[in-house]
């Protein structure tokens, strides 16, 4: 586990990739989502007086032909939209006078002004205007998907097992290896990330799985084992464990401490032994340093031909799947899009799952994560390569969606309830409402806030 100091020592000397990374991808973020409230309000015939990224002092800013104010404020850790006739950026209250340049009084809106407030609109306008900044997230974490699916290709693993450890759900509910699974829970499955993400939100619920085996299609239920992971940071994250190993190039055999039961040491003996066993299904056990799993598998005689001739480069390796590891799936433009749309949806449903699990105590709210994960989680992607990093940036947008869809008092979710309940009375709800609703809803964001970044700082420490 690294420890706190151990963190800030990591982020001091990488401090313009954690850092610049996060806020880079955080203002990215935001500038698209207040864009989204700013170009419907415009198109709504509103007039917008401010668009901030980030929040306090104005750094520097500048005017646009529409009386806008553009600008970066000194806290980078959010933005707003402040629409005329506004009293805050959070839309909480409104007021009907204004004033001028060259008066320090207060007067009436003119009739001509009334007309380009955001209050003064139909209730259909404002619930547009509001939805449109959820909305668009969703809409750029598909356009970067389609653009990494059209320009590089969709990263995909075949759905298939290469090998089952020993004492896992898998091996309890009956897999094999070459086992190639068509759906769960009558889900079709097109990728082995799709089974790691179905049994990673699932934790230890029950899953039906549609098996192809050979010529025959079996059913087997599996109830994944929940597991408490620590990253090398030190934050905890529960997830399923299904127990199979997906296609890979192959196994080192200086990695292999047994074959059958039988303890081996030298290469000579690991490979002796394997030759013997191919033909049959068979154990071995693999050194993972920290600690030792015993895997059944069932290699092909002919892909492992490596290992009679010392000048191939499997000599060294067992090849243990029919399938290859890792690919580039190659996409014409409908089916990027296509792609795009279907991960965006199954990204926007596992996360639901999660903060529903969280809510009925499945998954603990240790989990929740604050500006200190969510920096780091950027810095590494930052580290992985381009590809990582847009994958992310998808991942933050569509979270960052979500989040405000929910219906508190003070997102963009609260304004919407709050605006059906006037579309369905006739009139809007009370200001005094609206004003304690927004209190509560302040309150219960900070809270939430102070938690995950109280909890990040919690368990660095321990």
């Amino acid at each position: 586990m690294t420890s706190i100091f151990d963190l800030i020592q990591l982020i001091a000397s990488n401090a313009l990739l954690y850092g610049g990374t996060f806020l880079l991808v955080l203002s990215v973020l935001v500038f698209v989502h207040e864009w989204g409230h700013y170009i419907v309000a415009r198109l709504c015939g509103v007039k917008v007086e401010i668009f901030s990224i980030g929040f306090g002092k104005e750094i520097f800013g500048v005017n646009d032909k529409h009386g806008t104010r553009w600008k970066f404020s000194l806290i980078p850790l959010g933005g707003y939209v402040k629409m005329f006739g506004d009293t805050d950026p959070a839309s909480a209250g409104q007021t009907d006078k204004v004033k001028d340049k060259d008066s320090e009084e207060l007067r009436e809106f003119t009739e001509e002004e009334k007309k380009v407030t955001f209050y003064n609109k139909p209730v259909l306008q404002r619930s547009l205007i509001v939805f449109a900044g959820p909305a668009i997230n969703f809409l750029f974490a598909i356009i970067l998907l389609f653009g990494l699916y059209t320009f590089y290709g969709q990263p995909v693993t075949p759905p298939a097992a290469s090998a089952v450890i020993e004492g896992t759900a898998a091996e309890r509910a009956g897999f094999e290896p070459h086992d190639y699974v068509l759906k769960i829970n009558g889900l079709s499955v097109k990728r082995f990330e799709d089974i790691r993400r179905e049994v990673m939100v699932a934790l230890d619920t029950p899953l039906e799985f549609e098996v192809q085996r050979g010529d025959d299609v079996v059913t087997l239920t599996a109830t994944p084992d929940k597991e408490e992971m620590t990253d090398r940071f030190g934050f905890k994250h529960s997830r399923g464990m299904l127990g199979i190993i997906g296609p890979a190039n192959g196994i080192a055999i200086d990695n292999i401490i047994s074959v059958d039961g039988r303890d081996v040491e030298s290469p000579e003996q690991k490979r002796e032994a394997l030759l013997n066993a191919i033909g049959s299904p068979f154990k071995i056990g693999l050194d993972r340093g920290e600690q030792v799993d015993f895997l059944t598998v069932n290699p092909i005689k002919e892909f492992n031909e490596g290992l009679l001739d010392s000048e191939s480069p499997d000599f060294n390796v067992l090849i243990v799947s029919e399938d290859f590891g890792d690919d580039v799936l190659q996409m014409g433009v409908l089916h990027a899009a296509k792609s795009s749309v279907s991960e965006t949806w199954n990204i926007t449903f596992s996360t639901l799952k999660a903060i529903g699990q969280i809510f009925t105590g499945t998954r603990s709210a240790t989990e929740l994560g604050g500006i200190i994960r969510i920096g780091a989680i950027a810095g590494d992607m930052a580290q992985a390569g381009l590809i990582a990093l847009i994958t992310f940036t998808a991942l933050l947008s569509i979270n960052l969606g979500l989040i405000n869809l929910f219906p508190i008092p003070m997102l963009d979710g609260g304004h919407l309830v709050f605006y059906a309940v006037e579309a369905i009375k006739g009139k809007p709800v009370p200001e005094s409402v609206q004003e304690y609703a927004f209190r509560f809803g302040f309150a219960v964001l900070i809270a939430l806030m102070l938690f995950a970044n109280i909890n990040d700082v919690v368990q660095l420490i321990m």
